[in-house]
């Protein structure tokens, strides 16, 4: 028996070896080696992330008690409203460029110019969120103390378990604090900007005021902070030997100090991947302006920086998640 085996591959259809592999330029092709690059390294720092709150579960921060702020609406609690609005901007930005590339393959250059615009005005309102979002969480609203273990002690009433600002009990002393530097103090000790109170004024507070308990890190069988009883607050409130206000690289008045370093890594780089892609289509929208792509025939470069855009955009969806939600 004689079998006859034809190949009906359509030889055209595969690459070989010209500037179009698979009917995709090559600017195409280095923008997606290029995304899957970076999401890798997203992976990776996501990773981090959830095996670091993981093995510090106890001491990590609650979320919905750290972001409650509102630009405009000082003292009103709004717990993830902000981050919400941010994430419902990017996501409508990504919206913008779809139909910015649309309307590019169907070579509508005003149509082009009017989405573009849009995405660069939600992209930029999306980094000033962000900045904002940032000097909030750096400057801290509620204060705690710290101690030698590095253990937070936050301060709640006793009546309603809601948390107490140090600023709305501590008594301050007629003692004048200078910070440290080469001019003056120990010459060779030098510290950042001091604390609107330091430990006695927080802890002679807290003495007079019946109505506060202490919060530490640990959590109870619900999962919640654990609040101790008055005797038990004055002897823990002992072991502080300083005051935390708001949160940086070493101290951190919401939790465990990782949560702020990640928070200000995971957010700071994709936050950079924003800047960069709303300055990269600020150039692209004055080149669309200027007729540039009207010239080539076509609206390539349009299309190569939706694909980074919607990777951006995709990345905060992740982010938002895994840090914000989860």
């Amino acid at each position: 028996m004689e079998t006859t085996i034809t190949n009906q591959t359509d030889n055209s259809e595969i690459w070989g070896g010209g500037n179009e592999p698979f009917s995709a330029s090559y600017g195409k092709l280095m923008m997606w080696f290029f995304i899957i690059s970076d999401a890798l390294t997203f992976s990776g720092f996501l990773v981090s992330y959830g095996f670091s709150r993981f093995k510090f579960i106890d001491s990590w921060p609650i979320a919905d008690e750290v972001f409650t702020h509102f630009p405009f609406l000082h003292g009103v609690e709004a717990p993830m409203y902000y981050v919400a609005f941010m994430t419902f901007i990017l996501i409508v930005s990504s919206v913008t460029m779809v139909l910015a590339v649309d309307a590019g393959h169907h070579m509508k250059k005003n149509k082009v110019i009017l989405y573009m615009f849009l995405t660069i005005i939600f992209g930029a309102t999306f980094v000033g969120s962000q900045a904002w979002e940032w000097k909030t969480f750096i400057k801290g609203d509620y204060g705690a103390l710290e101690t030698k273990g590095g253990q937070i002690l936050q301060f709640v009433n006793s009546n309603n378990g809601k948390r107490v600002s140090i600023k709305d009990f501590s008594i301050r002393s007629n003692s004048n604090r200078i910070t440290h530097n080469k001019n003056r103090g120990v010459w060779y000790n030098s510290e950042s900007e001091l604390p609107t109170y330091n430990v006695i004024e927080v802890k002679d507070g807290f003495k007079l005021n019946q109505n506060l308990l202490i919060r530490i890190q640990k959590l109870d069988s619900k999962g919640n902070k654990i609040i101790l009883s008055r005797d038990e607050s004055l002897d823990k409130i002992q072991d502080a030997i300083t005051v935390v206000e708001g949160a940086n690289l070493i101290h951190n008045e919401y939790g465990h100090r990782l949560f702020a370093d990640f928070f200000f890594f995971i957010t700071g780089f994709h936050g950079f991947h924003v800047f960069s892609g709303v300055l990269i289509n600020i150039i692209i929208f004055f080149n669309v302006i200027l007729g540039t792509y009207e010239k080539r025939g076509h609206y390539e470069m349009v299309e190569k920086v939706g694909l980074y855009w919607h990777f951006v955009d995709l990345v905060w969806v992740f982010v938002f998640t895994f840090f914000y939600l989860v």
